[in-house]
């Protein structure tokens, strides 16, 4: 069942489109997740679904029900849709408890009720035994699972979370997210979680990239990851080798696809869906490889298509694997490999790219 969903959005700000005529659908106990670099709207998508915003264009629905357009908008307090700030927004002068209670005594539930529920939902952030601490008294971390108690004790129909880890420390975020996943399944909220992390994509269920004022893609991680379809995801999720070039000859029976890189470079690619078929139409096309789907040898490979010779021009050490620089023809490519695999600057190298890896991408 869709819980809420955004038909052709569209926000301008004295002229500049920042939100393009946007759709989505978001299914009932579903974490979307809308990632992309700052600028890109993100934000502001989310501040229309809240309700603070009025479109320029397009209509939201929550249920069914419309509660945005152009003519009218149903105000914040009224859509039962909380959100959560990455600057915590906790009252200073108020303790821990009277922060969490809030939003039910302006809904006027009995006191009884009222007291049940900050104990449940104290228990679900883990912030027992400090209801009575001022939030100058807490770490950042519990200040955010403070405003997060505010947000969920209401049980609304949907959950926004607007950047609600980015003031914390790599090692305390790492471990938020997981919690902030956990609890959402636990309660079943519609999340909608706006990042320009890409590392905290992990935690949803189905995410959108979002790119000036529009949604480029909407799919699983893996789906991003492994299928991106333009060279904005490609380039903005992980590390990717982009190479541009001249389809020279398309085989519809193996569906593999011949693009002339530069001469002496001609790199075969697996065509994996209709839709890469249809680019095909163009003469000119893009190709996402991944730097870790690189195979990189100091002795012979087997004659092959997407052999090529080239030369190691860096090898940087990160941690888990070598960052290394490649040159094959004109192109500089990126390649990661194991310590298993060291091999020193200036050296020779067979590279091979296997097809089934390469993406045919739209632009």
């Amino acid at each position: 069942m869709v819980k809420l969903e955004l038909r052709d959005l569209a926000k301008r700000f004295n002229g500049v489109i920042a939100v393009n005529n946007v759709s989505l659908s978001i299914k009932e106990g579903e974490f979307m997740a809308i990632v992309g670099p700052s600028g890109c709207g993100k934000t502001t998508l989310l501040r229309l679904i809240a309700g603070f915003s009025k479109p320029d264009g397009g209509r939201i629905f929550i249920d069914g029900e419309e509660i945005s357009s152009p003519r009218s908008v149903v105000l914040p307090e009224k859509r039962n849709v909380t959100i959560v700030f990455q600057s915590y927004a906790v009252w200073p002068h108020k303790n821990v408890f009277e922060n969490i209670v809030f939003g039910l005594k302006l809904r006027k539930l009995p006191k009884g009720e009222i007291s049940r529920k900050a104990k449940e939902v104290l228990k679900l952030v883990k912030l027992e035994g400090l209801e009575n601490r001022y939030p100058a008294e807490l770490s950042g971390g519990q200040q955010q699972r403070v405003s997060l108690a505010r947000a969920i004790v209401v049980e609304p129909k949907i959950l926004l979370l607007d950047e609600p880890l980015s003031n914390l420390d790599a090692r305390l975020r790492e471990g938020m997210r997981f919690e902030l996943r956990e609890l959402q399944q636990k309660m079943n909220i519609t999340s909608i979680y706006v990042t320009h992390d890409q590392t905290e994509m992990v935690i949803a269920d189905r995410i959108a990239i979002m790119n000036e004022g529009s949604i480029e893609q909407v799919g699983a991680g893996e789906e991003i990851y492994l299928e991106p379809v333009t060279n904005f995801v490609a380039s903005f999720v992980g590390k990717t080798n982009l190479l541009s070039g001249k389809i020279v000859k398309f085989d519809k029976g193996r569906r593999r696809a011949l693009i002339e890189i530069q001469p002496g470079f001609p790199l075969e690619v697996a065509i994996q869906t209709s839709s890469e078929i249809d680019i095909l139409k163009n003469q000119k096309a893009s190709v996402s490889i991944r730097p870790e789907y690189i195979v990189m040898s100091e002795g012979r490979m087997e004659e092959r298509a997407n052999v090529f010779e080239g030369e190691i021009l860096k090898r940087t050490f990160l941690g888990n694997f070598y960052d290394y620089r490649v040159k094959v023809g004109r192109e500089i490519l990126q390649v990661q490999a194991l310590h298993s695999q060291r091999i020193e600057v200036g050296r020779r190298v067979n590279v091979f790219m296997d097809p089934k890896l390469c993406v045919l991408l739209k632009s």
